[in-house]
Formats: structure tokens, sequence, C-alpha cells
């Protein structure tokens, strides 16, 4: 009764071994003429059914046949990975629509990546400088506001205090010491106070005001305001709270300091004029560039958004294209090239069943590519130990691919 159960591998009640047993291999040589190996190699590698030899084992990457040609499809490559991360940025993501396979020429498209990664490149030194011109205009715009206002204080009080004293007729704590026709006599011996304004990162303030202190022993006067909002930095790029500063001084010596000490603290030095009225005529001015910049980023931003979408509906396909290209190319580098370099020689292990399948993939390649001599294919007897094939189905498929995976 047990024989009859276990009598063959397909009869009785117990499963075929057929999906836990490794095909019979052979091992298979194929003389490629040179006009159909790409093509040829192609057709293998849709078939899966060949593992090929690297019969240059002894030869460096760079010592190879086809290692122009990678270099090529790595370039490429590079190219694509650039256009990811762009779209990643710009979150878009590649469209998986069109991932039929297109007869596409590879020059056509290295020409085409190469003038799309150019436009790319140049919109994307565009959009940074104008954003960087915005952002230091709206610092402008912060510092002629917040500046202005500490002029227009000093100015107001100066008043206030010229006008009590007239209605009085009294000096008071506030009155100045020197009288206006004193302080106008002998204007050679007044002291001319020049002024530097900009931002200063907050975290620094405190330390950017006491090392001004101590470089110029004091003779300075320094104002601080805090802005509420952060404001992007045009060098980072990122949001930093900032104070809007300025800084009265006497002499060059103390602007050449206090100007190093800006450069040193990262502090945005902008220029500001004296006059009240210019400084409001500065400001209209600062909002009307700002809003034509706005309206020029916002253009160029849907500009580059639209690249990125024309290339997002591509990417997959031309990734595709280019890791299979250079998959041939690989495989072409593992074949002896012949001593007449007319015929490429090729080893590799293949199941027992694929014959008749390689051999038809070699008539269509040989078809496909004009050529007038076909590729040559005959087995090699040999004591080698050969890899392992398995035909896999639904259910065991998966564990096959985690074995693949780990070699």
């Amino acid at each position: 009764m047990m024989a009859e159960r276990g009598g063959g591998r397909g009869g009785g009640c117990c499963p075929p071994m057929d999906l836990l047993r490794s095909e019979p291999m052979h091992l298979v040589q194929v003389i490629i003429p040179i006009e159909s190996a790409h093509q040829t190699v192609a057709n293998l590698g849709d078939l899966g059914l060949i593992q090929f030899k690297d019969l240059n084992a002894d030869k460096s990457p760079f010592q190879r046949t086809y290692a122009t040609q990678i270099k090529r499809c790595a370039e490429m490559a590079r190219k694509l990975r650039f256009f990811r991360e762009q779209m990643s940025k710009a979150g878009l993501l590649p469209s998986a629509k069109s991932l039929s396979r297109a007869d596409i020429d590879m020059d056509d498209l290295e020409v085409k990546l190469g003038e799309l990664e150019a436009e790319l490149i140049e919109l994307n030194g565009n959009g940074e400088k104008l954003q960087r011109t915005y952002n230091e205009l709206v610092e402008y715009k912060l510092v002629l506001e917040k500046a202005g206002e500490f002029f227009h204080l000093a100015l107001s009080t100066a008043q206030q205090i010229e006008f009590r004293s007239q209605q009085t007729g009294e000096e008071s704590l506030d009155t100045p010491l020197l009288m206006e026709q004193e302080m106008t006599t002998d204007s050679s011996k007044q002291v001319k106070l020049g002024f530097l304004t900009g931002l200063v990162p907050r975290d620094k303030s405190m330390a950017f005001e006491r090392i001004i202190f101590r470089a110029t022993r004091g003779n300075v006067f320094l104002k601080q305001a805090v802005l509420e909002d952060p404001v992007i930095d045009p060098v980072s790029g990122g949001k930093v709270e900032k104070n809007v500063f300025l800084v009265f001084y006497s002499g060059e010596k103390a602007k050449n300091k206090i100007i190093k000490i800006c450069e040193a603290f990262g502090a945005n030095r902008y220029p500001l004029p004296e006059d009240l009225c210019k400084q409001v005529l500065m400001v209209t001015e600062v909002s009307g560039r700002l809003s034509e910049l706005k309206t020029t980023i916002d253009a160029g931003a849907q500009l580059r958004r639209n690249l990125l979408q024309t290339i997002a509906e591509q990417y997959e396909q031309w990734n595709l294209l280019v890791m299979r290209e250079k998959s041939i190319y690989h495989t072409l580098n593992m074949l002896s090239i012949d001593v007449t370099k007319k015929c490429l020689v090729a080893e590799g292990w293949s199941p027992v069943f694929a014959t008749k399948q390689i051999q038809d993939a070699l008539q269509r390649a040989t078809f496909d590519s004009n050529s007038q001599v076909g590729a040559i294919f005959q087995i090699l007897h040999t004591k080698e130990s050969p890899p392992t094939y398995f035909r896999t189905n639904k259910f065991i498929s998966s564990f096959q691919e985690i074995v693949d995976a780990y070699g």
C-alpha cells in the first residue's frame, strides 16, 4: 500500500518533488557576432534563463571593452537621481502610467537628459538669486521701519523739549547744556557722528553689544529693536529670529571695528538715509520692488514645477531604460572577445529545459539586428558543480526571492 501511494514523482497521493529540487543544469557556450551582441544579451536578459560566467575576471572595470558605455549610463543615472531629488523637494512623485518599453534611442535620451539638467540647474540658480534678493529686501524694509522709528522718536522728543522750554522759559534737566547759538558758532570743533544699521541674530545680540562696547571703549551708542516674527536669512536660507540694531559712532577707526564685528557675528548691514522723508520714500520703493520680485519668483517657481511634472511623466520609463542598458553592458563586459574582434564568446549555466527558448531568443536577436551571421549555441561538458535553479509558483516565489536576496 505504501509503495503504491509513493510510486513515481507525479503519481499517487504524494505531491511531485519538482518544486523542492533544482532543475538539471548544463554549461553552454554562445558565440555572438559583434554587431548583434547588444540585442542578443538584451533578449537573453529578458528571458532570464542563463547565468553568465565572467570570462574577464583578471581585468579591472576600466580595462574592459564596454567601460565607456557603462560610464555614459552612470552619468545618465546621476542626472536621473538629480531629477528625483528635485521632484522630492517639490513634492512630486514619478508617474507610473507609462512603464511600457518605448523605442527610445540612448543617444537621443542622453542629449535630452543633458538639456533638461541644464535647464533645471539654470532655473534653480535664477530662483535662488531672486529669493536671496527678496529676503535681503525684506530685511532692508524692516530695518527702514524700525530704525526710522528711532530717528522719528528722537526728533519728536527734541521738539517736545524745545517747545516746553519756550513755553516755560526755564531750563529743564532734558535741555541741552550748550545753547543752539553756541553750538553753531564754531563748526570746526563739532564732531560728526556716523551710524550703521542692520540685523543681528537674537541669540548673538547680547554678545554683539558687549563686543562693540569693549572694542570702541564705550564710545558708541547702540539701540536694538526686537522683531516679532522670524525672518529668512539671505545667506543660510533658514528662518532666524533677529534684532534690528542702530549704532552711532565717531571716527573711521570705530566704524571699521564695528564693520568687522558685524561680519564676525553674521549681522547683515543695510544703508539708511538720515533724512526722514528719504526714509519714507525708500520704504515705498522697497515695497514696490518686493511686489515685483514676488511676481517674478512665483512665475519662475511655476515654470520649474511644470518642467518637473514633464520629467515625472517619463521618469520611470527613462530610469528603467538606463538601468537595463547598464546591465546589458555589464554583461557584455563578462564576455571574452575573439582574436579577430568580430565576435564575443559567452559561457553560462542554464536549465536543460530552457535550451529551445534560448535558441529562439538568439534567432530573434539575429533577425532584429539584421546580422548576416547567427549566433552559435553549443553545450559544454564539464565536471564543475552547477548553480541551482528552482521553478516557482505563486506560493513559493516569495520564499525564493528571500533566498535570492541573501545569495
